[in-house]
């Protein structure tokens, strides 16, 4: 089997500017949950079998405890923000699994479903359908992979190496030192995407790089005296923000393989159907239910 694991919370931003905004009968903002619903049945019309969907349903997570910069939900529009409850229950509807995380968030949901797949010796491949870069860090050879549906680009770990200069499981290292303003990741100061991946090329973590600036050996580095001194000093902070990038296989609640099962939709989904304005929705997925019968 193949497993394909959903960004929703991407999936639901990337269509709230992209698609033109759409009220339902009752005048509630659905456009943006109404088109990732359409993209999930388009995902399942072209076979998949076995699927999850992660969302944020608060955006807080535990790592806004542990870092005061960290992403939080100020700013998001309102009107975006109460989708991702409509998203939820329209996905359920439809029969698709979904994991609206609290205390953890998606990408970490994400993280959990790909290793649990990844472990189980039915799964011929495990498919991250996000281009978010923190997921890099689950890629494992071509058996899980990143996917770009909007590019139709497939991510391995060939493909991780070529674009940051590092192995998957240096994304954190690599993250910590550049940061991530996506979810509130500073970084050290004075590391740019060539530096960092240099120094993690020439040790390969953030822990083995020697604390002492003098003892650096990382040919071609730019100003690494400097940069050496900065991390030196800002250790503690580095680490931290490795922290902050690492994604968490245990700990979120994504049930079993074969519960990411489709089989069919839910007894409310022509609800749904009228709510989201799609009028062929229960028509496609009962011939899709009657084609794996």
């Amino acid at each position: 089997m193949i497993v394909h694991l959903v960004d929703g919370t991407y999936e639901l931003f990337r269509h709230y500017f992209a698609v033109p905004a759409r009220a339902a009968a009752d005048g509630t903002e659905m456009g943006a949950a109404r088109g990732v619903v359409d993209n999930v049945v388009r995902l399942l019309e072209s076979g998949a079998t076995h699927v999850g969907v992660a969302t944020d349903h608060v955006i807080e997570s535990y790592r806004n405890e542990l870092f005061e910069g960290y992403k939080t939900g100020d700013g998001i529009d309102p009107v975006l923000f109460g989708q991702f409850g409509l998203l939820e229950d329209a996905l359920r509807a439809i029969g698709v699994t979904v994991w609206p995380m609290v205390e953890f968030e998606a990408d970490d949901a994400l993280a959990a479903a790909a290793a649990l797949a990844d472990a189980d010796e039915r799964v011929r491949q495990v498919r991250i359908l996000t281009p978010d870069k923190d997921l890099g860090q689950c890629v494992r050879g071509r058996r899980v992979v990143q996917v770009d549906r909007r590019k139709e680009l497939v991510v391995d770990e060939d493909g991780v190496r070529a674009k940051f200069g590092v192995s998957p499981a240096a994304i954190p290292d690599y993250l910590a030192l550049v940061g991530d303003t996506a979810d509130g990741i500073p970084g050290i100061p004075g590391f740019g995407a060539k530096g960092a991946a240099a120094l993690l090329a020439a040790y390969g973590s953030l822990d083995a790089v020697p604390t002492a600036p003098g003892q650096w050996d990382v040919p071609g580095l730019r100003g690494a005296a400097k940069l050496a001194v900065t991390l030196a000093e800002r250790r503690d902070d580095a680490f931290l923000y490795r922290e902050l990038a690492t994604l968490q296989r245990v700990g979120p609640d994504v049930g079993a393989v074969d519960g990411w099962r489709w089989c069919g939709p839910d007894d409310d989904v022509a609800t749904w159907a009228e709510f989201l304005a799609l009028p062929t929705l229960l028509r496609r997925l009962d011939r899709l239910a009657a084609e794996r019968a």
